[in-house]
């Protein structure tokens, strides 16, 4: 899928018609449960209109991955629904509205599709998107579904205003499905709608992109993220610098990504053998030092469902994380150790249990493994898809 301008469709190339019959509105039957599943069948040429951004984030990343995946089976089509310029002020406020008003006017002078699926994550991705789930409703009369992203959707949802919340019960309610990373998004987004509109589809990776291919005895730490401090970068190196006093060269350290704690990283890699600093790096890149890694770290403070954890996963790694989120749905005692959010000590004692206890962390790191095949890998994700919008065929 190829970037494009604010508004633009983008076609993945595939095969042509469709048909809305059938359109299955809310109070009707409850979505099918796992036991029901059947092999869905889509008529030939069902168009599913994605609603999205086209560049930037990891809503990007996601909307590639089911446009490519998809088009095999139906048509996808993705209407780009413009993204706010990197910065602050009210350029970029004034600048994101116009682009807004571009983008839903395209929208709306194209040919209905069978379904619209909008990504939106809090705040103003989220005002942004209304207006297409409240046209497609009601002026197109097709089925809608709103996938929710974000680390801040949990306070997004809980906030005091009441005009705030009321817009919230308004898309949600104007739409046919909600689909959400985990059970416990599940649960913050039923306190604005239906839990019979909720379905579950977490996010996904393909594990034939990584290999486990360590370097050497050595236990080898992996740190991939924006380093900004959400994602718990301060706590790490101080973290790391405990360990390397503790256990001088008997781990490595390899953090990539940037942000505004790149100094901090640097100072890190600079006064310790054990750190090495790769700044930004290529997805390329990425899998090739996640499938070198034994121990995947991210002491984040809050989440939706990292992918950057499950591709730690789909890697080979043991997982070192805090407890917030969807991520204690995945990560298990089996599968890593789980610590307060800004806890340094715990996070110490955590990663030094995996350092000393090789045959603790060959394990996690094959049940990991296994754990990514059979539940969180693309096709997964493109089979729970694929039996969303069979429902609306």
């Amino acid at each position: 899928m190829s970037d494009s301008s604010a508004g633009e469709t983008v076609r993945a190339e595939t095969v042509a018609g469709g048909s809305s019959e059938g359109v299955r509105r809310p109070g009707d039957d409850p979505i099918e449960s796992d036991a029901d599943r059947a092999a869905p069948r889509i008529p030939d040429g069902f168009e599913v209109l994605v609603v999205g951004p086209t560049y930037g984030g990891g809503i990007v990343s996601y909307i590639s991955e089911q446009t490519e995946r998809l088009a095999e089976y139906l048509t996808v089509t993705v209407h780009d629904s413009g993204a706010p310029p990197a910065g602050s002020g009210i350029r970029r406020v004034l600048y994101g509205l116009v682009m807004a008003v571009v983008a839903l006017a395209r929208f709306a002078t194209r040919s209905p599709p069978d379904i619209v699926h909008v990504h939106a994550s809090h705040h103003f991705s989220f005002y942004r998107k209304g207006p297409y789930v409240f046209f497609a409703r009601h002026v197109w009369d097709v089925p809608v579904v709103v996938h929710v992203h974000g680390s801040g959707f949990d306070d997004f949802v809980e906030t005091d205003s009441r005009a705030v919340a009321g817009y919230q019960r308004a898309v949600f309610g104007a739409c046919d499905e909600i689909v959400v990373l985990s059970e416990s998004w599940k649960d913050i987004v039923a306190a604005r709608t239906s839990r019979s509109k909720l379905r579950v589809i977490p996010n996904a990776v393909d594990p034939e992109d990584y290999r486990a291919e360590p370097t050497d005895d050595h236990p080898h730490f992996v740190f991939i993220s924006n380093l900004i401090e959400r994602k718990g970068t301060e706590e790490f190196a101080s973290a790391v610098e405990t360990l390397a006093d503790r256990h001088p060269g008997a781990f490595r350290v390899s953090i990539a990504g940037d942000g505004p704690l790149s100094d901090r990283i640097e100072a890190l890699a600079a006064a310790h053998d054990e750190v090495t600093y790769h700044g930004y790096v290529s997805e390329q890149r990425k899998r090739e030092l996640l499938s070198e890694g034994s121990v995947f770290v991210l002491p984040t403070y809050a989440e939706g469902l990292p992918i950057a954890m499950l591709e730690g996963m789909a890697g080979a790694n043991a997982v070192v994380s805090t407890d917030v989120a969807a991520i204690p749905e995945v990560i298990d005692d089996d599968r890593g150790v789980l610590v307060d959010p800004g806890d340094v000590p715990a996070l110490v004692d955590a990663i030094e249990a995996l350092l000393i206890d090789p045959d603790r962390r060959t394990q996690m790191a094959e049940t990991n493994r296994r754990t990514v095949e059979a539940e969180y890998s693309w096709q997964s994700a493109v089979d729970e898809l694929l039996r969303m919008y069979a429902s609306y065929a």
